[in-house]
């Protein structure tokens, strides 16, 4: 929705401002301009982009139109999911946690957080590093380093549209003067009219300047910043779960390690230490209960 009301906001402030100051917005629509600004601009996209690029792109588009992913709530579950396999793997061994993640849609645990388990970056990679920390044949800094690179590779992948987007945005001005230029082009080759035509074909010359100034810093170059931002949030998911696993390896304890993971959260989704601590401890009421009745 924001997006839509950035949008919203450029357009007015941009044709309102041209109309009060007396322009005659009949002048600004050239489609022939738009044609070859948006169809040059495409076509460099594709150029400058290999197969997987352009869909992961074309993927992420809809998601602009999306609030954010991660919210306050979905953090503390996602801590209190992790606080309550870490449990059990701690009070009945690692080992009991081998059917939970091998078939995470029957587990007792994932189930109770029906949205994170239908997330795979946050599913893939806790079920992967459990496997490893159940396998026990990995050392601390080899599971860290391991982490620090399939975070990276994350990183990379998420930001992939983002730059798409953001070269696509940086040459559409460009693409604006080449617009211009044959206008101009066009209308020196009628220079035997009159005046005043001569002065509409030069005006509706210098709109392609305008059109693609404005479409590559008011449409498609904030779109590239929104992707980083979604980028820099899935980020930081896996580096909250990073830090509750590796607190876990060097052997602290579910409550303690939760708290590592808390503590890496922005301070905009990030709970108290209080808030976290009664919403586990609901949780952990909510699983004893569910025991005691089976």
């Amino acid at each position: 929705m924001l997006v839509v009301l950035g949008y919203i906001v450029v357009c007015v402030a941009v044709l309102g401002g041209f109309s009060l100051a007396g322009g005659e917005l009949g002048a600004l629509y050239q489609p022939t301009e738009l044609l070859i600004i948006g169809g040059a601009g495409v076509g460099a996209f594709i150029v400058g982009n290999n197969f997987k690029a352009i869909k992961a792109t074309l993927k992420a588009l809809p998601l602009l139109f999306k609030g954010s992913r991660y919210s306050k709530a979905s953090y503390m579950d996602m801590l209190a999911l992790l606080y309550l396999l870490l449990t059990k793997g701690r009070q009945n061994g690692m080992m009991s946690l081998e059917a939970e993640i091998e078939d995470p849609q029957s587990s007792e645990i994932f189930t109770r957080y029906p949205r994170l388990l239908a997330d795979p970056v946050i599913m893939l990679f806790i079920v992967d590093y459990l496997r490893l920390m159940i396998s026990g044949s990995t050392n601390p800094f080899e599971i860290e380093a391991l982490m620090d690179e399939e975070i990276d590779t994350a990183e990379h992948e998420a930001e992939m549209p983002a730059e798409s987007l953001g070269a696509m945005g940086d040459g559409l001005p460009a693409f604006g003067i080449v617009a211009a230029v044959m206008g101009v082009v066009n209308a020196l080759a009628s220079a035997d009219r009159p005046a005043a035509e001569l002065g509409e074909l030069i005006a509706h010359a210098m709109v392609g300047t305008f059109l693609g100034i404005l479409l590559a810093y008011g449409f498609v170059s904030p779109l590239a910043t929104v992707l980083r931002q979604k980028s820099a949030e899935q980020s930081k998911v896996l580096t909250c779960i990073k830090a509750v696993l590796m607190a876990t390896v060097n052997g602290s304890a579910p409550q303690i390690a939760i708290e590592f993971g808390r503590k890496t959260l922005c301070s905009s989704v990030r709970p108290t230490f209080y808030e976290l601590e009664e919403h586990v401890r609901q949780v952990k009421t909510s699983a004893q209960s569910t025991e005691a009745s089976e």
